[in-house]
């Protein structure tokens, strides 16, 4: 990777997310398991078995009881910026067609992170903040615990509430959501 100053007085030039989204629309993307975050490709960290389960054992949930109104998209790109496509592991987006077109808000958010903490509690963090997305869960595997980032302002959360195995998540944006924490731990 280049690193700024070694190019100085040039710049490394951001990529754009329609520009990102013709790359991927063009195949030349296909093989390969990135996302736009704050204008770079970044690699997308494999999945070990424990990091799917939780996706799986969450989404299923989510789906079977968030009413007609809302969506649950997996793993799926979110336009929120001009400069960031991310695909978060759960989001909760407004019902409605997006055959044609990224959902660019949601209700909710959810990451999933066992190697990939540093990045899901800093820049994606603050990409859903900018972004204003009510609601953002950090199921931090490593640590054992979630964390519940809430009420966006100027690019961060305001509150953050983190909850070990004998805690229960409950959604502020979506109530019918209340799941005890073990069940999503483990």
């Amino acid at each position: 990777m280049i690193a700024a100053r070694q190019i100085w007085p040039d710049r490394i030039r951001p990529l754009r997310r329609v520009e990102y989204d013709r790359l991927v629309e063009s195949g030349l993307l296909q093989d390969s398991r990135t996302e736009l975050l704050l204008g770079a490709l970044i690699d997308r960290t494999p999945q070990g078995p424990l990091h799917a389960d939780v996706i799986r054992r969450l989404a299923e949930r989510l789906i079977r009881e968030l009413p007609p109104q809302v969506q649950t998209r997996v793993q799926s790109p979110l336009a929120v910026s001009d400069d960031s496509e991310p695909e978060p592991d759960l989001a909760v987006v407004p019902a409605g067609d997006y055959r044609s077109i990224h959902p660019a808000t949601a209700l909710l958010v959810v990451e999933v992170a066992d190697t990939s903490v540093l990045k899901d509690r800093g820049i994606k963090t603050a990409i859903y903040a900018a972004a204003g997305i009510p609601e953002y869960w950090l199921v931090n595997l490593a640590e054992g615990i979630i964390e519940i980032h809430r009420r966006p302002e100027s690019g961060r959360y305001a509150d953050v509430d983190r909850l070990d195995r004998t805690g229960t998540v409950t959604s502020q944006v979506c109530p019918v959501i209340r799941i005890p924490a073990i069940e999503i731990l483990g």
